[in-house]
């Protein structure tokens, strides 16, 4: 396969356009794709999951049959990338922070305030650099990363105080996941950060092992943690990507036929995850700071001193990494002029 998804994810307009899928699949045996997410069944990943397993049905004409395993069913995300690589997971659907151990080059997409706007994520990602970021990805680690997805905020709470200041952060104990950039984020917030895996924070959060944590705003819904965490801020110092991921080994077994239904059915899916879940926020931010509803309380914040922050762990990161880790960088920054 090589750089084949790459080449096709350059020419997404021409996929997208209407490629016949089914001529070349006449006589082909079935193949079931297992593809796997972490997340409850409730969360924004099964958007998702659910729409790439309708589309790509479809559009293989019955040839593909995708079973979607939600809530670790297959493995943690923790996990799931190396098993890609073995060949022994199909497809899963994994946080961005969680790749870079795989592939480092990925934390320039969790640096904070890495992006300005929605408009600036979307035009970085589904422009020339996420085309090349997709190559450079596969080359590496020969993993084909099949749509960036929805691109969220994540949002912060806590069970002390309301966040008005960053000053109100200091001494917290904050859950953030096992990525470097977020454990240093936090600290230059003044928080104390306690790298813990997914799996462990709901119980994490209930025993008050820690303080409190982020996460997309449509996870605080979907995992519930508004039930026990009080405080709410929308602080969006973390954006994240969702991207759909697929093994060599099965992009090795399709045909050409179901290639491209695969191929399409990502970037289709991947559309409508990001229509969808940007329509679902304000509504999810609403239901979860509304009395009688989520019940979180929240408050106005000065977030200057924290995007301030952010400037100082992205211009660390960028004086300790390499050329290839700065380029990206310049290239993300440079597509917000």
């Amino acid at each position: 396969m090589s750089v084949k998804f790459a080449r096709k994810f350059a020419s997404t307009a021409v996929v997208a356009a209407g490629l016949i899928l089914g001529g070349g699949t006449a006589g082909a045996a079935d193949l079931t794709i297992n593809l796997g997410y972490a997340a409850a069944k409730t969360s924004s990943y099964a958007v998702l999951a659910d729409k790439f397993e309708e589309l790509a049905e479809e559009y293989s004409e019955g040839s593909l049959d995708v079973k979607v395993r939600c809530c670790a069913q297959l493995l943690t995300e923790d996990e799931a990338f190396k098993a890609m690589q073995l060949g022994t997971v199909d497809m899963y659907i994994i946080t961005g922070n969680n790749v870079s151990p795989h592939f480092p080059l990925m934390d320039a997409f969790v640096l904070p305030y890495i992006f300005q706007s929605k408009d600036h994520a979307y035009s970085v990602l589904e422009g020339d650099v996420g085309r090349e970021f997709a190559e450079q990805l596969e080359t590496a680690t020969r993993v084909h990363l099949l749509t960036y997805g929805f691109v969220g905020d994540r949002d912060f709470y806590n069970s002390r105080q309301p966040i008005k200041t960053m000053a109100d952060m200091k001494g917290l104990k904050v859950r953030v996941p096992k990525n470097q950039v977020m454990i240093d984020t936090f600290k230059e917030f003044g928080a104390a950060p306690i790298p813990l895996a997914w799996a462990d924070t709901p119980t994490a959060l209930q025993t008050g092992t820690v303080d409190g944590a982020d996460n997309g705003t449509s996870f605080i819904k979907s995992q519930k943690f508004y039930e026990i965490m009080p405080y709410f801020t929308q602080l969006e110092h973390f954006s994240y990507m969702s991207p759909l991921f697929a093994s060599p080994r099965l992009m090795d077994k399709l045909d050409d036929a179901q290639t491209e239904a695969v191929l399409k059915a990502a970037f289709d899916a991947g559309v409508f995850h990001k229509e969808e879940m940007s329509r679902q926020i304000s509504e999810i931010r609403a239901f979860l700071t509304t009395e009688g509803q989520g019940g979180m309380q929240t408050t106005d914040f000065d977030k200057s001193d924290f995007i301030a922050a952010g400037q100082r762990v992205q211009d660390r990161y960028a004086a300790e990494k390499g050329d290839d880790f700065r380029n990206l960088l310049s290239a993300i920054r440079a597509a917000a002029e």
